[in-house]
């Protein structure tokens, strides 16, 4: 077992060191990003709500077919993807990076290859229930897909991705401020509590 626990942290760690190196070029602008999704500052949650509302009305104003949209989309990573690793040291000074930032850069590509591992384990349990049990397969994936092309079909597309992304930018702030804890607490705590005087009407 200890084996087992020693080879996947080398395992963990050499995909980590990879992403590290592939992602170099984008250091400062990860780090600057991990700011804003943190919240290190009272006024980031409100410019990245600003900024991701602006970015989808401009989305609606012109109304891009779905095939301008992707290909604006793919040319616009194809640039940053070119651009960036040549003007970020200019903008934020290659000479300035710390040994905190350095940690800071490590723990995150960690968490992206955790993240990555997640969603592999996911994708791999919900194959493993559809060779076990195939018909609670088939029932939850359908009952999934019912509810959301219910949702679809009640919200406007662009309106519900626009919330979907907000959601997702927030999260990493609202987690990192126990918004989520706080919440889920109290919400356990009134489920709790109705089921207790559920269970005293039935006594």
């Amino acid at each position: 077992m200890a084996e087992g626990d020693n080879k996947s942290s080398n395992q963990l760690a050499q995909e980590t060191a990879q992403l590290e190196e592939q992602l170099q070029g984008w250091g400062e602008v990860i780090l600057a990003g991990d700011q804003f999704l943190r919240w290190e500052k009272p006024w980031f949650p409100g410019a990245l709500m600003g900024a991701t509302t602006v970015l989808f009305m401009l989305i609606y104003y012109l109304d891009p077919s779905v095939l301008t949209g992707l290909s604006c989309t793919v040319m616009i990573l194809c640039l940053a993807d070119y651009l960036v690793p040549i003007l970020a040291p200019r903008i934020f000074g290659s000479n300035k990076w710390t040994t905190e930032q350095q940690q800071r850069f490590h723990q995150i590509c960690g968490n992206l290859v955790k993240t990555q591992r997640r969603v592999l384990g996911w994708w791999k349990r919900l194959f493993a229930l559809k060779e076990e049990k195939p018909k609670m397969y088939f029932l939850s994936v359908i009952s999934s897909l019912v509810v959301v092309a219910w949702i679809g079909q009640q919200v406007h597309n662009l309106f519900l991705t626009y919330l979907i992304v907000s959601f997702i930018l927030l999260l990493p702030g609202l987690n990192q401020h126990g918004i989520i804890t706080k919440y889920a607490g109290m919400a356990k705590r009134e489920i709790n509590k109705l089921l207790k005087h559920k269970e005293k009407k039935n006594e």
